[in-house]
């Protein structure tokens, strides 16, 4: 397949203006500055090879966009290498922007005042996309996204959701190898939300596209995501498959029973799981899987209660990832 993006021991600094305090504080910064040293990005490595759906995820200020804009060639790493198919992005801005598609959840890249078809035209002559393969792009976008309900409709006039489509569709205009989603799904409804996702596994399976994922909705990365890269106060701490991640550090399931209403009541402990809540005829045994299955534990509570239903619930994501930012790796 080959590598489409080398990473290799990227870091940014940023210089902060220390504050001054007390009387002519103001003044006396005017005069004589002094900074801070913050490190957004230390010692990032990782390689994505064409076609891949990578999740690129971390808490608040953990450098997932400075990342991001360093990879776009918006900003200029501090140390470290990065290539995008052989192309350094902040020396070869033009070239790389030609492979290149983005999208920034609270940023458009359309014209505010325009019909939102005109903006696809313009990017048309920017990018310089042939005519026809521009019809046949603008066929697929309409057909996947919905487009044709608000395409003369200004961009100002857009809801949330008709804006990040039509921001997906022109980020995708001049056929890129590599796009960059920076919280695509941000404030959207559960139909919208579900529909982009629908497009972005879409593109990648039948044009191969490269994908690049930042997201603080678990549900994005654990819908579309085959890999996961995460990051914490700027340093990569996990870099592997999605579903690793859950076996790893999602031993815990949880078993629902139904109880029937007519049963005995009965002291429902079970050797080797934890009673985590009762609700009325509604039980919740927590147990480990490395240490109990869950054929085991039901017939162990088979054995005690009369059962009228019930499931087994797999840990979610978003619960894995919460635990680790806040115990560590």
């Amino acid at each position: 397949m080959g590598a489409v993006i080398e990473v290799r021991g990227l870091r940014k600094e940023f210089k902060v203006a220390r504050r001054k305090e007390g009387p002519f504080a103001a003044l006396r910064t005017l005069f004589s500055r002094e900074f801070d040293t913050r490190v957004a990005v230390d010692d990032v490595s990782f390689t994505i090879e064409r076609g891949e759906l990578v999740g690129y995820i971390g808490p608040n200020g953990a450098g997932k966009s400075t990342t991001i804009k360093m990879l776009t060639g918006i900003l200029v790493p501090t140390a470290g290498e990065v290539r995008v198919r052989g192309v350094v992005p902040y020396l070869r801005r033009v070239e790389n922007a030609r492979q290149i598609g983005a999208v920034f959840g609270q940023r458009t890249q359309l014209w505010w005042d325009l019909p939102t078809v005109e903006s696809f035209e313009l990017l048309r002559h920017i990018y310089k996309v042939p005519r026809e393969r521009y019809r046949q792009n603008m066929d697929l976008f309409r057909d996947l996204l919905g487009l044709d309900e608000f395409l003369n409709t200004p961009v100002r006039q857009l809801s949330l959701g008709q804006r990040m489509r039509a921001d997906l569709a022109a980020a995708l205009l001049h056929d890129p190898e590599i796009v960059y989603l920076d919280e695509p799904t941000i404030g959207l409804d559960v139909v919208a939300k579900e529909r982009i996702r629908d497009f972005i596994r879409t593109i990648n399976r039948e044009r191969g596209v490269t994908v690049i994922l930042t997201t603080h909705d678990m549900q994005d990365i654990e819908k579309i995501c085959e890999r996961m890269i995460l990051i914490d106060h700027g340093r990569v701490i996990y870099d592997g498959p999605v579903a690793q991640i859950k076996e790893r550090f999602g031993k815990h399931r949880t078993l629902v029973v139904d109880l029937e209403p007519n049963g005995p009541v009965v002291d429902v402990a079970v050797e080797g799981a934890e009673l985590v809540r009762r609700d009325g005829h509604r039980i919740w045994l927590r147990f480990n899987r490395d240490e109990l299955s869950a054929s085991e534990l039901i017939a162990r509570v088979s054995a005690r209660c009369a059962i009228r239903d019930l499931t087994v619930e797999e840990p979610e994501i978003e619960g894995i990832i919460a635990r680790i930012y806040q115990e560590g790796i």
